[in-house]
C-alpha cells in the first residue's frame, strides 16, 4: 500500500511537533537501538560477508528524495537487442545480519521502518541503513543483483537473481532525474527510464493494474498556525516505481516456479469500499460516471490539482485488505493475485526498510541458484505473514495518528466555523456517528450528531474542537 507521505516543518517547540513526539511515547515507538543491537550492527558493518562475484563495473544510478541515505535499490539501464537490460541491485541485508543474532530480534520486533511527518524510526541501525548496507554512492556493498531482459513492448523475457558486489556511480534526485530526461541532457541509462517506464504503464494498463501516484503533503506551521500543501509526483516518480514493480513481479514468478515462497496478495475491494469512494469523488467535485471504472477514473486525475490529491489519498484506502501468503510444495493461495498490480507480485526491493524482503531475496537466490533454501528461511517463513501483519497494524496506526495530528493542526483556531461537507461513512449500528469530508480544506474528519446521518448527501457541519495532541477535529451538523 503507498504510504501517505506527510512531511512537517517547524520549530521543536510547535505544538504539531510537540504532538508528534509525544505520539511516538504513547504508541511505544522505540526511539533507539539497544547498545547490544548498535555494537553488532558496527561490527557487521566493518566485516560484511561480501560474495566473490564483482560486479563493480556495472555504473548503477539510484533515484531517491533529496537526502536520503537508506538506500535499497540501484539500477542500470541499457538497450539489448531489440529490447532492453535492466540491472536492479537491492541492498543485502543478510551479509550483516546472523540469524538470531541481535539485529535480527531487533528487526523481527520492528519489522519496518515507521513514517512520522518530522522523520522516520528506521528497521535497521543507521550504521548499516543509512550506510554500509545502503548502495550510496562511491561505496561498495553487497547486493542482490537482478538480470531483467525485456522485449521491445516492455515484456519480461528473462529474470535472474544473483549475489554481487556492487558500487553505484551517481545517487539522483525525482526533480533532476526528470530535468534531465525533460530537456535531454540525461545519460543514456537514465534517458531509457522513460522508455522502459513508458511501456511498463501501458502493460499495467492492459492487464488492468493501478498505480496510486499519491502526492505528497507538506505541512507549513508559521506563528502556531498550518497550511496544507501537496507535492504532485513527478512522472520519474512513476517510472522508477514500475522498474521495483516489475522485480516484485519477477520474483513472483521466480518463486512460484520453484514452489515455495512468500506473496503479497490483495483481494479485489468490495462493493462498500467502493460505494464510500463515490462519495468521497462527490464531496471533492470530481466526476466519476457509473459506467467508468475505479482504475479509468484514477488514471485520469491530476494530482497537482488539490481536490484530486485529496481523492488520491482516499484511494489507499482500497489497498488495505493486502497481506502476505506463505506457499509451499506448489499449492498457490488464493487469492495469488495482488488485485492493484493485477499480477502474481512480491516485496523484494526494500530489505532496508521492511522485514520481508530479506526472506524473499533469499527464496530468489536459491531458486536461480537451483540450491536448497537456507534452513533459517524455511523456519521463519510460516510466521512471517502474522508478523508482518502486526508491523502494518503498528504502521497504519501511526499513519492514522498522524494524519489525525495534522488534520487537528490545520483546523486549529477554526473552531466554530461552518465548512461545506460530504457524509462519505455512516456507523451501522450508530447512525448518529459517521465521517465527512471537508470541501474545504479536504481533510476527513468525526461528525457527531443527534439524529441519523444522511449518508451520501451535502451537510453543512461546524468544528466543535480541534487541537493537536489535545482534541481531534470533531464536527456536528451546523
Amino acid at each position: 500500500m503507498p504510504r501517505r507521505p506527510l512531511h512537517t516543518t517547524g520549530p521543536p517547540n510547535a505544538p504539531l511537533q510537540v504532538a508528534l513526539r509525544e505520539l511516538r511515547t504513547e504508541l511505544g515507538v522505540p526511539d533507539d537501538f539497544p547498545p547490544a543491537v548498535l555494537a553488532e550492527a558496527h561490527a557487521a558493518a566493518a566485516a560484511p560477508r561480501l560474495p566473490q562475484n564483482d560486479a563493480t563495473d556495472i555504473p548503477l544510478f539510484t533515484i531517491d528524495p533529496p537526502g536520503s541515505a537508506d538506500l535499497d535499490q540501484a539500477m542500470h539501464l541499457a538497450r539489448h537487442g531489440n529490447g532492453y537490460r535492466v540491472h536492479y541491485a537491492i541492498a543485502d541485508t543478510a551479509a550483516f545480519i546472523t540469524p538470531g543474532g541481535q539485529l535480527d530480534i531487533e528487526a523481527q520486533r520492528r519489522v519496518q521502518t515507521l513514517y512520522f511527518p518530522d522523520g522516520s524510526v528506521p528497521l535497521h541501525p543507521p550504521a548499516l541503513s543509512h550506510a554500509a548496507a545502503s548502495l550510496l554512492p562511491g561505496h561498495t556493498a553487497p547486493a542482490l543483483l537482478w538480470r531483467i531482459d525485456l522485449d521491445a513492448e516492455g515484456r519480461t523475457r528473462k529474470a535472474e537473481v544473483h549475489r554481487a558486489q556492487v558500487r553505484s556511480r551517481t545517487r539522483i534526485d525525482y526533480a533532476t532525474a526528470q530535468r534531465q530526461i525533460d530537456e535531454g541532457t540525461a545519460p543514456t541509462a537514465l534517458a531509457l527510464l522513460r522508455d522502459i517506464g513508458l511501456l511498463r504503464e501501458e502493460l499495467e494498463r492492459e492487464r488492468g493494474g493501478i498505480s496510486l501516484n499519491v502526492p505528497e503533503q507538506e505541512i507549513i506551521g508559521d506563528d502556531g498556525h498550518y497550511t496544507l500543501e501537496y507535492r504532485a509526483p513527478r512522472p520519474a516518480d512513476g517510472w522508477n516505481a514500475q522498474i521495483s514493480l516489475l522485480t516484485g513481479m519477477a520474483a513472483a514468478d521466480i518463486m512460484i516456479e520453484s514452489g515455495t515462497g512468500i506473496l503479497r496478495t490483495l483481494p479485489t475491494a468490495p462493493d462498500g469500499a467502493v460505494a464510500r469512494l463515490r462519495r468521497s469523488a462527490t464531496a471533492l467535485h470530481i466526476d466519476w460516471p457509473h459506467h467508468v471504472s475505479y482504475a479509468d477514473v484514477i488514471r485520469s486525475l491530476d494530482p497537482r490539482d488539490a481536490r484530486h490529491a485529496a481523492f488520491l489519498q482516499d484511494c489507499t484506502a482500497l489497498l488495505r485488505g493486502a497481506g502476505y501468503t506463505v506457499f509451499t510444495g506448489g499449492r498457490l493461495p488464493s487469492p495469488a493475485i495482488h488485485a492493484a498490480v493485477a499480477h502474481e507480485y512480491t516485496h523484494c526491493t526494500a530489505p532496508l526498510r521492511r522485514l520481508v524482503d530479506r526472506y524473499t531475496g533469499e527464496l530468489c537466490i536459491a531458486a536461480c541458484a537451483g540450491q536448497g533454501v537456507p534452513e533459517w528461511v524455511l523456519e521463519a517463513q510460516a510466521g512471517l505473514p502474522g508478523r508482518m501483519a502486526e508491523g502494518s497494524r503498528r504502521a497504519n496506526t501511526v499513519e492514522r495518528e498522524c494524519v489525525d495530528l495534522v488534520e487537528a493542526a490545520l483546523l486549529s483556531g477554526r473552531v466554530g466555523e461552518e465548512f461545506d461537507a460530504i457524509v462519505v461513512d455512516v456507523k451501522e449500528k450508530e447512525p448518529t456517528v459517521g465521517t465527512v469530508h471537508l470541501e474545504d480544506p479536504a481533510v476527513v474528519g468525526r461528525i457527531e450528531a443527534d439524529r441519523e446521518l444522511p449518508l451520501g448527501e451535502p451537510l453543512r457541519v461546524r468544528l466543535t474542537q480541534a487541537s493537536p495532541g489535545t482534541a481531534k477535529a470533531l464536527f456536528v451538523p451546523a
